[in-house]
């Protein structure tokens, strides 16, 4: 995902003269240093300083231009959280914090190095929207929206690297705030969004495999959230299963169980999610997932016992 999002923005860069990238400690690569070197004034690299990322970033929308503040997705947020409030957010400003290998991709770096409480602290903010793209091809839609439509901050949450395209699947268009079908199917909804959708489809090809027709849609756009979808998907299943790559608090499963009390939904909600805890191992992103029962026997199982 961070060489598509180079691409990407590289392409919208050479159309829209306005985009600058502040990066803090990311060593241009690829597209990243293409651009580096056809636009060094629109480029600046911070160093470990990612307030003066933000800070950098709000004084350059507040001249007219559309920034984007670019780092790995932990210190894209908490450590400058204050500057990102008060700068960007209070002030509205057309800033794009992108925060790359979100949730457990760094799983190998330990507890300091996972994300897994972003969403929760974006969608806190006012003015703030959270995107979440499942896969590359989503991530050039989600950049060409933030480089040229947004009007106030956004916060994109991206992989890393090696991940599939699954946006393919679907005979809807991205848009901004809309949910949008993956697969569809008559048994059970899956609601998801970001990279997990690779485990996602392994869990609906199993199912599959057993006679069990799953839906599949996507939640990329967490903030705000496609309400009016939410509630046509609440009328039409009886079992909905969220699986995210983000803490039980403040994620995508409270907000479709809060939404369901609001609807009167009367079916039944499994959440996958990680559990209200710090990591402390040093292990494969798997292991961290499994740890928190975000696997694929333990969700066909509890799903199977529903049907």
């Amino acid at each position: 995902m961070r060489n598509v999002f180079s691409e990407e923005l590289y392409k919208q860069a050479k159309k829209n003269k306005k985009i600058d990238v502040i990066v803090s400690d990311i060593s241009p690569a690829g597209s990243m240093e293409d651009f580096r070197k056809k636009y060094p004034k629109r480029f600046i690299n911070v160093g470990v300083a990612e307030q003066v990322m933000i800070g950098l970033s709000a004084g350059l929308a507040l001249r007219g231009r559309r920034p984007f503040a670019y780092t790995i997705a932990t210190f894209a947020l908490f450590r400058p959280f204050e500057m990102v409030r008060d700068d960007i957010c209070y002030q509205n400003l057309p800033v794009t914090i992108v925060g790359m290998g979100a949730g457990t991709i760094y799983a190998n770096l330990g507890g300091t190095h996972l994300a897994q409480e972003d969403i929760s602290i974006a969608k806190s903010l006012p003015n703030m929207s959270v995107i979440a793209p499942i896969d590359p091809n989503e991530l050039r839609e989600a950049v060409k929206f933030c480089a040229n439509k947004a009007v106030g901050p956004v916060y994109l949450r991206i992989g890393k690297a090696g991940e599939k395209n699954f946006s393919h699947l679907s005979n809807q268009k991205w848009e901004f705030g809309k949910i949008r079908n993956l697969i569809r199917g008559k048994d059970v909804c899956f609601l998801t969004y970001g990279p997990i959708i690779k485990l996602v489809d392994k869990v609906v090809k199993k199912l599959k495999s057993k006679k069990i027709n799953p839906s599949i849609y996507n939640c990329h756009t967490l903030k705000p959230l496609d309400k009016k979808t939410l509630k046509k998907i609440f009328s039409k299943y009886k079992i909905i299963v969220t699986v995210e790559d983000h803490s039980i608090i403040n994620g995508l499963a409270q907000d479709v169980k809060s939404l369901a009390f609001d609807f009167n939904y009367k079916g039944k909600i499994q959440n996958y999610a990680l559990e209200d805890k710090f990591s402390h191992s040093y292990e494969k992103q798997e292991d961290i997932l499994d740890l928190n029962d975000i696997k694929e026997t333990k969700i066909i199982k509890n799903i199977i016992k529903c049907l």
